[in-house]
């Protein structure tokens, strides 16, 4: 498997797919790094998600899923949605 050529962050996946940042930050807190999410450090070790192309498709998938049916992020406890 190749390596990722871009990435692209989790605000500019937002944009792109026009879904709330934080909503989406935890969906994608199901996403492996083998699905295509990683977390890129900038100054200071500050973190954000990211994603390939590879992993946006997936999350389009997680997307359609959790729209399908609301509560799964319900059922993890201590999911920042819950609060």
């Amino acid at each position: 498997m190749a390596a990722p050529s871009a990435v692209f962050t989790i605000a500019r996946v937002a944009a792109m797919l026009g879904e709330d940042e934080d909503w989406l930050s935890d969906v994608a807190l199901e996403m492996d790094p083998e699905a295509g999410r990683m977390t890129i450090y900038g100054v200071g070790d500050e973190g954000t998600t990211g994603f390939t192309d590879f992993g946006i498709e997936n999350l389009k998938e997680l997307i359609e899923m959790h729209k399908a049916d609301p509560t799964i992020l319900k059922r993890y406890p201590g999911n920042c949605a819950i609060m």
